[in-house]
Protein backbone atom coordinates (compact mmCIF):
# COMPACT_ATOMS: atom_id res chain seq x y z
CA UNK A 1 0.00 0.00 0.00
CA UNK A 2 2.78 2.45 0.92
CA UNK A 3 4.70 1.52 -2.21
CA UNK A 4 1.64 2.30 -4.32
CA UNK A 5 1.27 5.66 -2.60
CA UNK A 6 4.88 6.56 -3.42
CA UNK A 7 4.41 5.49 -7.03
CA UNK A 8 1.32 7.71 -7.19
CA UNK A 9 3.37 10.69 -6.02
CA UNK A 10 5.95 10.00 -8.73
CA UNK A 11 3.13 9.86 -11.28
CA UNK A 12 1.67 13.17 -10.08
CA UNK A 13 5.04 14.89 -10.49
CA UNK A 14 5.50 13.35 -13.94
CA UNK A 15 2.03 14.44 -15.04
CA UNK A 16 2.57 17.96 -13.67
CA UNK A 17 5.84 18.30 -15.57
CA UNK A 18 4.31 17.07 -18.80
CA UNK A 19 1.12 19.11 -18.48
CA UNK A 20 2.56 22.50 -17.64
CA UNK A 21 4.95 22.50 -20.61
CA UNK A 22 1.82 22.34 -22.80
CA UNK A 23 -0.01 25.23 -21.15
CA UNK A 24 0.05 28.98 -21.61
CA UNK A 25 0.92 30.12 -18.11
CA UNK A 26 -0.20 33.67 -17.35
CA UNK A 27 -0.05 33.56 -13.55
CA UNK A 28 1.52 36.90 -12.65
CA UNK A 29 3.41 35.54 -9.62
CA UNK A 30 5.19 32.65 -11.35
CA UNK A 31 8.11 32.14 -13.71
CA UNK A 32 10.35 29.33 -14.93
CA UNK A 33 13.95 28.66 -13.98
CA UNK A 34 16.47 27.79 -16.66
CA UNK A 35 17.80 24.30 -17.29
CA UNK A 36 21.16 25.56 -16.02
CA UNK A 37 19.55 26.34 -12.67
CA UNK A 38 17.59 23.07 -12.70
CA UNK A 39 20.83 21.10 -12.96
CA UNK A 40 21.81 22.39 -9.53
CA UNK A 41 18.53 21.55 -7.81
CA UNK A 42 18.62 18.65 -5.39
CA UNK A 43 22.34 18.84 -4.62
CA UNK A 44 23.86 17.89 -1.28
CA UNK A 45 22.98 21.38 -0.08
CA UNK A 46 19.36 20.23 0.19
CA UNK A 47 20.39 18.26 3.29
CA UNK A 48 22.42 20.97 5.04
CA UNK A 49 22.10 23.77 7.57
CA UNK A 50 23.86 27.14 7.68
CA UNK A 51 22.44 29.30 10.45
CA UNK A 52 23.95 32.75 10.78
CA UNK A 53 26.18 34.59 8.29
CA UNK A 54 29.02 33.32 6.08
CA UNK A 55 32.11 32.90 8.24
CA UNK A 56 30.00 33.16 11.41
CA UNK A 57 27.88 30.01 11.27
CA UNK A 58 26.52 27.98 14.14
CA UNK A 59 27.32 24.83 12.14
CA UNK A 60 30.51 23.46 10.68
CA UNK A 61 30.84 22.26 7.08
CA UNK A 62 29.55 25.44 5.42
CA UNK A 63 32.67 26.52 3.50
CA UNK A 64 31.16 26.20 0.03
CA UNK A 65 27.76 27.69 0.77
CA UNK A 66 29.53 30.57 2.52
CA UNK A 67 31.21 31.47 -0.75
CA UNK A 68 28.00 31.16 -2.79
CA UNK A 69 25.96 33.20 -0.32
CA UNK A 70 28.58 35.95 0.00
CA UNK A 71 28.84 36.35 -3.75
CA UNK A 72 25.05 36.38 -4.13
CA UNK A 73 24.68 39.04 -1.49
CA UNK A 74 27.26 41.19 -3.26
CA UNK A 75 25.50 40.66 -6.60
CA UNK A 76 22.23 41.96 -5.17
CA UNK A 77 23.96 45.00 -3.67
CA UNK A 78 25.53 45.76 -7.04
CA UNK A 79 22.36 45.28 -9.11
CA UNK A 80 20.19 47.45 -6.85
CA UNK A 81 22.89 49.85 -5.67
CA UNK A 82 22.21 49.15 -2.01
CA UNK A 83 24.53 49.04 0.99
CA UNK A 84 22.94 45.96 2.55
CA UNK A 85 21.37 42.78 1.20
CA UNK A 86 20.00 39.80 3.11
CA UNK A 87 19.40 36.79 0.87
CA UNK A 88 18.38 34.42 3.68
CA UNK A 89 14.57 34.90 3.65
CA UNK A 90 12.90 31.90 2.03
CA UNK A 91 10.00 33.91 0.56
CA UNK A 92 8.86 37.46 -0.01
CA UNK A 93 6.40 37.24 2.87
CA UNK A 94 9.21 35.89 5.06
CA UNK A 95 11.25 38.97 4.10
CA UNK A 96 8.30 41.22 4.96
CA UNK A 97 7.93 39.51 8.32
CA UNK A 98 11.56 40.24 9.16
CA UNK A 99 11.13 43.93 8.34
CA UNK A 100 7.72 44.47 9.93
CA UNK A 101 8.81 42.77 13.16
CA UNK A 102 11.81 45.12 13.32
CA UNK A 103 10.04 48.46 12.88
CA UNK A 104 6.34 48.14 13.75
CA UNK A 105 5.23 48.24 17.39
CA UNK A 106 1.79 47.52 18.80
CA UNK A 107 -0.41 50.56 18.26
CA UNK A 108 1.65 52.02 15.41
CA UNK A 109 -0.23 53.27 12.36
CA UNK A 110 0.75 51.75 9.01
CA UNK A 111 -0.53 52.88 5.61
CA UNK A 112 -0.86 50.30 2.82
CA UNK A 113 -2.53 49.63 -0.52
CA UNK A 114 -6.00 48.19 -0.01
CA UNK A 115 -6.89 44.70 -1.20
CA UNK A 116 -9.07 46.01 -4.08
CA UNK A 117 -6.25 48.46 -4.80
CA UNK A 118 -3.89 45.53 -5.28
CA UNK A 119 -2.28 45.33 -1.86
CA UNK A 120 -0.70 42.03 -0.84
CA UNK A 121 -2.17 39.97 1.99
CA UNK A 122 1.06 40.22 4.02
CA UNK A 123 0.53 44.00 4.25
CA UNK A 124 -2.88 43.68 5.89
CA UNK A 125 -4.53 42.77 9.17
CA UNK A 126 -4.90 39.14 8.16
CA UNK A 127 -1.21 38.93 7.25
CA UNK A 128 2.16 39.90 8.70
CA UNK A 129 1.39 43.53 9.52
CA UNK A 130 -1.63 42.46 11.56
CA UNK A 131 0.63 40.50 13.91
CA UNK A 132 2.25 43.73 15.07
CA UNK A 133 -0.49 46.37 14.90
CA UNK A 134 -4.20 46.64 14.21
CA UNK A 135 -3.99 50.25 13.01
CA UNK A 136 -3.76 49.65 9.25
CA UNK A 137 -5.08 52.40 6.96
CA UNK A 138 -5.62 52.15 3.21
CA UNK A 139 -3.86 54.63 0.98
CA UNK A 140 -6.32 56.76 -1.03
CA UNK A 141 -6.54 56.00 -4.76
CA UNK A 142 -7.32 58.08 -7.82
CA UNK A 143 -10.53 57.38 -9.70
CA UNK A 144 -8.90 54.79 -11.98
CA UNK A 145 -7.98 52.74 -8.90
CA UNK A 146 -4.44 51.95 -9.96
CA UNK A 147 -2.65 55.09 -8.73
CA UNK A 148 -2.31 56.63 -5.28
CA UNK A 149 -3.99 60.03 -4.91
CA UNK A 150 -0.98 62.09 -3.89
CA UNK A 151 -2.83 65.10 -2.50
CA UNK A 152 -5.21 63.00 -0.43
CA UNK A 153 -2.32 60.80 0.72
CA UNK A 154 -0.41 63.84 1.99
CA UNK A 155 -3.47 65.06 3.88
CA UNK A 156 -3.97 61.63 5.45
CA UNK A 157 -0.30 61.41 6.42
CA UNK A 158 -0.50 64.75 8.22
CA UNK A 159 -3.56 63.58 10.15
CA UNK A 160 -2.50 60.01 10.96
CA UNK A 161 1.29 60.33 11.17
CA UNK A 162 1.97 56.64 10.40
CA UNK A 163 5.23 55.01 11.35
CA UNK A 164 5.45 53.27 7.98
CA UNK A 165 4.05 53.38 4.46
CA UNK A 166 4.18 50.11 2.53
CA UNK A 167 4.25 50.45 -1.24
CA UNK A 168 4.00 47.59 -3.71
CA UNK A 169 1.08 45.46 -4.76
CA UNK A 170 -0.10 42.08 -5.89
CA UNK A 171 -2.07 43.65 -8.75
CA UNK A 172 0.78 45.95 -9.76
CA UNK A 173 0.47 47.82 -13.05
CA UNK A 174 2.16 51.18 -12.44
CA UNK A 175 5.02 52.65 -10.37
CA UNK A 176 4.34 53.92 -6.87
CA UNK A 177 4.73 57.63 -5.89
CA UNK A 178 7.83 57.18 -3.76
CA UNK A 179 9.47 60.40 -4.95
CA UNK A 180 6.24 62.39 -4.61
CA UNK A 181 5.76 61.37 -0.97
CA UNK A 182 9.42 61.28 0.05
CA UNK A 183 9.55 64.80 1.56
CA UNK A 184 6.45 64.51 3.71
CA UNK A 185 7.62 61.09 4.91
CA UNK A 186 10.98 62.60 5.83
CA UNK A 187 9.23 65.45 7.64
CA UNK A 188 7.27 63.04 9.84
CA UNK A 189 10.04 60.39 10.03
CA UNK A 190 7.93 57.81 8.25
CA UNK A 191 9.74 54.79 6.87
CA UNK A 192 8.95 53.93 3.25
CA UNK A 193 9.00 50.18 2.69
CA UNK A 194 8.72 49.07 -0.93
CA UNK A 195 7.57 45.51 -1.57
CA UNK A 196 9.01 44.80 -5.03
CA UNK A 197 7.98 41.14 -5.18
CA UNK A 198 6.28 41.46 -8.55
CA UNK A 199 8.60 43.95 -10.22
CA UNK A 200 12.05 43.00 -8.91
CA UNK A 201 13.14 41.58 -12.28
CA UNK A 202 11.94 44.69 -14.11
CA UNK A 203 13.87 46.85 -11.66
CA UNK A 204 16.96 44.68 -12.10
CA UNK A 205 16.74 45.34 -15.84
CA UNK A 206 16.56 49.09 -15.24
CA UNK A 207 12.81 49.37 -15.82
CA UNK A 208 9.73 50.36 -13.82
CA UNK A 209 11.32 52.49 -11.07
CA UNK A 210 14.28 52.74 -8.68
CA UNK A 211 12.83 52.87 -5.14
CA UNK A 212 16.13 53.75 -3.43
CA UNK A 213 16.92 56.63 -5.77
CA UNK A 214 13.37 57.90 -5.21
CA UNK A 215 13.51 57.71 -1.40
CA UNK A 216 12.60 54.24 -0.12
CA UNK A 217 13.98 53.15 3.24
CA UNK A 218 13.96 49.43 2.51
CA UNK A 219 13.00 47.09 -0.33
CA UNK A 220 11.68 43.57 0.13
CA UNK A 221 10.89 41.07 -2.61
CA UNK A 222 10.39 37.51 -3.67
CA UNK A 223 12.77 36.22 -6.32
CA UNK A 224 10.58 34.14 -8.63
CA UNK A 225 8.10 36.45 -10.37
CA UNK A 226 9.66 38.87 -12.85
CA UNK A 227 12.99 38.03 -11.22
CA UNK A 228 13.30 34.53 -12.68
CA UNK A 229 15.02 32.75 -9.81
CA UNK A 230 14.14 30.01 -7.41
CA UNK A 231 11.41 30.68 -4.85
CA UNK A 232 13.03 32.77 -2.14
CA UNK A 233 13.04 36.31 -0.73
CA UNK A 234 15.46 39.21 -0.34
CA UNK A 235 15.78 42.37 1.78
CA UNK A 236 17.71 45.39 0.48
CA UNK A 237 18.55 48.73 2.07
CA UNK A 238 21.07 51.54 2.35
CA UNK A 239 20.14 52.35 5.95
CA UNK A 240 22.71 52.76 8.69
CA UNK A 241 24.35 49.75 10.28
CA UNK A 242 22.52 50.10 13.61
CA UNK A 243 19.09 49.96 11.98
CA UNK A 244 20.21 47.18 9.64
CA UNK A 245 21.08 45.09 12.68
CA UNK A 246 17.38 45.08 13.53
CA UNK A 247 16.58 43.65 10.10
CA UNK A 248 19.40 41.15 10.45
CA UNK A 249 17.91 39.82 13.68
CA UNK A 250 14.45 39.92 12.14
CA UNK A 251 15.66 37.58 9.40
CA UNK A 252 17.55 35.31 11.79
CA UNK A 253 16.45 34.16 14.27
CA UNK A 254 13.29 36.26 13.95
CA UNK A 255 11.61 34.73 10.90
CA UNK A 256 13.79 31.79 9.93
CA UNK A 257 16.41 29.35 11.11
CA UNK A 258 18.08 27.51 8.26
CA UNK A 259 17.43 29.22 4.95
CA UNK A 260 17.00 26.37 2.42
CA UNK A 261 20.45 26.18 0.86
CA UNK A 262 19.35 24.20 -2.18
CA UNK A 263 17.25 27.07 -3.56
CA UNK A 264 19.94 29.59 -2.56
CA UNK A 265 22.35 27.91 -4.98
CA UNK A 266 19.81 28.09 -7.80
CA UNK A 267 19.15 31.75 -7.08
CA UNK A 268 22.87 32.49 -7.33
CA UNK A 269 22.94 31.22 -10.92
CA UNK A 270 19.62 32.87 -11.85
CA UNK A 271 21.01 36.19 -10.57
CA UNK A 272 23.97 35.86 -12.92
CA UNK A 273 21.47 35.30 -15.74
CA UNK A 274 19.61 38.42 -14.67
CA UNK A 275 22.86 40.43 -14.71
CA UNK A 276 23.55 39.21 -18.25
CA UNK A 277 20.08 39.33 -19.78
CA UNK A 278 17.92 41.45 -17.44
CA UNK A 279 17.75 44.59 -19.58
CA UNK A 280 16.67 42.77 -22.75
CA UNK A 281 14.27 40.53 -20.82
CA UNK A 282 12.55 43.30 -18.85
CA UNK A 283 12.08 45.43 -21.98
CA UNK A 284 10.39 42.51 -23.75
CA UNK A 285 8.19 41.74 -20.75
CA UNK A 286 6.77 45.27 -20.71
CA UNK A 287 6.34 45.30 -24.49
CA UNK A 288 4.49 42.00 -24.30
CA UNK A 289 2.20 43.15 -21.47
CA UNK A 290 1.22 46.28 -23.38
CA UNK A 291 0.71 44.27 -26.56
CA UNK A 292 -1.52 41.77 -24.73
CA UNK A 293 -3.56 44.60 -23.24
CA UNK A 294 -4.14 46.13 -26.68
CA UNK A 295 -4.92 42.75 -28.24
CA UNK A 296 -7.37 41.79 -25.49
CA UNK A 297 -9.09 45.15 -25.97
CA UNK A 298 -9.37 44.62 -29.72
CA UNK A 299 -10.82 41.15 -29.12
CA UNK A 300 -13.68 42.67 -27.15
CA UNK A 301 -12.56 42.47 -23.50
CA UNK A 302 -12.79 45.23 -20.89
CA UNK A 303 -9.09 45.74 -20.22
CA UNK A 304 -8.58 48.25 -17.43
CA UNK A 305 -6.30 51.31 -17.41
CA UNK A 306 -6.61 51.84 -21.17
CA UNK A 307 -5.99 55.57 -20.67
CA UNK A 308 -2.50 54.69 -19.37
CA UNK A 309 -1.76 52.19 -22.17
CA UNK A 310 -2.90 49.39 -19.85
CA UNK A 311 0.32 48.82 -17.86
CA UNK A 312 3.96 49.64 -17.17
CA UNK A 313 4.71 46.22 -15.67
CA UNK A 314 4.27 42.55 -16.56
CA UNK A 315 0.57 42.55 -15.68
CA UNK A 316 -2.76 43.59 -17.12
CA UNK A 317 -6.17 43.57 -15.42
CA UNK A 318 -9.38 42.58 -17.20
CA UNK A 319 -12.97 42.97 -16.01
CA UNK A 320 -14.82 39.81 -17.08
CA UNK A 321 -18.03 40.39 -15.13
CA UNK A 322 -20.12 40.14 -18.32
CA UNK A 323 -18.51 36.77 -19.10
CA UNK A 324 -19.46 35.19 -15.76
CA UNK A 325 -16.84 36.73 -13.45
CA UNK A 326 -13.25 35.97 -12.59
CA UNK A 327 -13.74 32.56 -11.02
CA UNK A 328 -15.77 31.16 -13.92
CA UNK A 329 -13.43 32.59 -16.56
CA UNK A 330 -10.28 31.38 -14.82
CA UNK A 331 -11.74 27.88 -14.42
CA UNK A 332 -12.88 27.69 -18.03
CA UNK A 333 -9.50 28.84 -19.31
CA UNK A 334 -7.74 26.31 -17.08
CA UNK A 335 -9.77 23.52 -18.67
CA UNK A 336 -8.35 24.75 -21.97
CA UNK A 337 -4.77 24.87 -20.65
CA UNK A 338 -4.59 28.65 -20.29
CA UNK A 339 -3.63 29.29 -16.67
CA UNK A 340 -4.30 32.60 -14.91
CA UNK A 341 -6.07 33.72 -11.74
CA UNK A 342 -9.23 35.54 -10.74
CA UNK A 343 -8.53 38.87 -9.05
CA UNK A 344 -10.53 41.50 -7.19
CA UNK A 345 -10.42 44.84 -9.00
CA UNK A 346 -10.22 48.43 -7.72
CA UNK A 347 -13.60 49.60 -6.52
CA UNK A 348 -14.99 46.12 -5.84
CA UNK A 349 -16.31 45.35 -2.34
CA UNK A 350 -14.17 42.98 -0.30
CA UNK A 351 -17.01 40.46 -0.19
CA UNK A 352 -16.24 39.81 -3.87
CA UNK A 353 -12.76 38.48 -3.13
CA UNK A 354 -13.75 34.82 -3.61
CA UNK A 355 -15.72 35.54 -6.78
CA UNK A 356 -14.43 38.82 -8.19
CA UNK A 357 -15.15 40.57 -11.45
CA UNK A 358 -11.58 40.45 -12.63
CA UNK A 359 -8.73 38.35 -13.87
CA UNK A 360 -5.04 39.18 -13.54
CA UNK A 361 -2.72 38.28 -16.41
CA UNK A 362 1.10 38.21 -16.29
CA UNK A 363 3.34 37.70 -19.33
CA UNK A 364 6.75 37.16 -17.72
CA UNK A 365 6.87 33.35 -17.94
CA UNK A 366 5.73 33.19 -21.56
CA UNK A 367 8.21 35.94 -22.37
CA UNK A 368 10.97 33.77 -20.96
CA UNK A 369 9.96 30.93 -23.26
CA UNK A 370 10.63 33.26 -26.22
CA UNK A 371 7.20 34.72 -26.92
CA UNK A 372 7.02 38.26 -28.27
CA UNK A 373 4.28 40.71 -29.22
CA UNK A 374 2.94 38.59 -32.10
CA UNK A 375 2.40 35.70 -29.70
CA UNK A 376 0.53 38.01 -27.32
CA UNK A 377 -1.96 38.68 -30.13
CA UNK A 378 -2.36 34.94 -30.61
CA UNK A 379 -2.97 34.41 -26.88
CA UNK A 380 -5.63 37.13 -26.84
CA UNK A 381 -7.40 35.48 -29.75
CA UNK A 382 -7.32 32.07 -28.06
CA UNK A 383 -8.85 33.61 -24.93
CA UNK A 384 -11.56 35.22 -27.07
CA UNK A 385 -12.33 31.93 -28.79
CA UNK A 386 -12.64 30.21 -25.44
CA UNK A 387 -14.53 32.83 -23.41
CA UNK A 388 -16.55 34.85 -25.91
CA UNK A 389 -17.10 32.29 -28.67
CA UNK A 390 -17.34 29.27 -26.38
CA UNK A 391 -14.88 27.16 -28.35
CA UNK A 392 -12.72 24.32 -27.03
CA UNK A 393 -9.15 25.53 -27.69
CA UNK A 394 -7.02 23.14 -25.64
CA UNK A 395 -5.60 21.40 -28.71
CA UNK A 396 -4.68 24.73 -30.30
CA UNK A 397 -3.03 25.86 -27.08
CA UNK A 398 -0.95 22.68 -26.86
CA UNK A 399 0.17 22.98 -30.50
CA UNK A 400 1.01 26.65 -29.97
CA UNK A 401 3.24 25.83 -27.00
CA UNK A 402 5.24 23.25 -28.97
CA UNK A 403 7.30 26.10 -30.48
CA UNK A 404 8.06 27.62 -27.07
CA UNK A 405 9.47 24.90 -24.85
CA UNK A 406 12.94 26.30 -24.18
CA UNK A 407 14.00 28.98 -21.70
CA UNK A 408 15.48 32.19 -23.12
CA UNK A 409 17.51 34.90 -21.35
CA UNK A 410 19.62 32.16 -19.79
CA UNK A 411 22.94 30.33 -20.02
CA UNK A 412 21.25 27.20 -21.33
CA UNK A 413 22.72 27.30 -24.85
CA UNK A 414 26.24 28.31 -23.89
CA UNK A 415 26.36 25.85 -20.97
CA UNK A 416 24.28 23.03 -22.44
CA UNK A 417 27.23 20.62 -22.21
CA UNK A 418 27.79 21.40 -18.53
CA UNK A 419 26.78 18.26 -16.61
CA UNK A 420 24.73 18.42 -13.46
CA UNK A 421 27.06 18.09 -10.45
CA UNK A 422 24.32 15.99 -8.88
CA UNK A 423 25.01 13.25 -11.45
CA UNK A 424 28.78 13.17 -10.99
Amino acid sequence: MLEKHVRNIYDYVKWQNEWRTKTINLIASENVISNTVRKLCGSDFIHRYAEGHPGERYYQGTEYIDKIESDLRNDFKTIFRSTHADVRPISGTNANEAVFSSFIKQGDIVMVNSTPGGGHISHHLAGSVGKFTKNVIDLPLTEDGFHIDIGSARDLIRICKPCMIIFGRSLFLFPEPVRELKNICSEYRIRIVYDAAHVLGLMAGGKFQDPFEEGAFIVTASTHKTFFGTQRGVILSSMGNSEWQKVDKGAFPGSSSNHHLDTLVGLAVATQEMISFGKEYSEQVIKNAKALGRAMKSEGFRVLAEEFDFTESHQIAVNVHEHGGGRMVANLLKENDIILNMNILPGEPLRNVTNPDGIRIGVQEMTRTGMKTEEMERIAHLIKECIIQGKEVRGEVNRFREDFTGVRYSFDEMLKDLPSPNNL
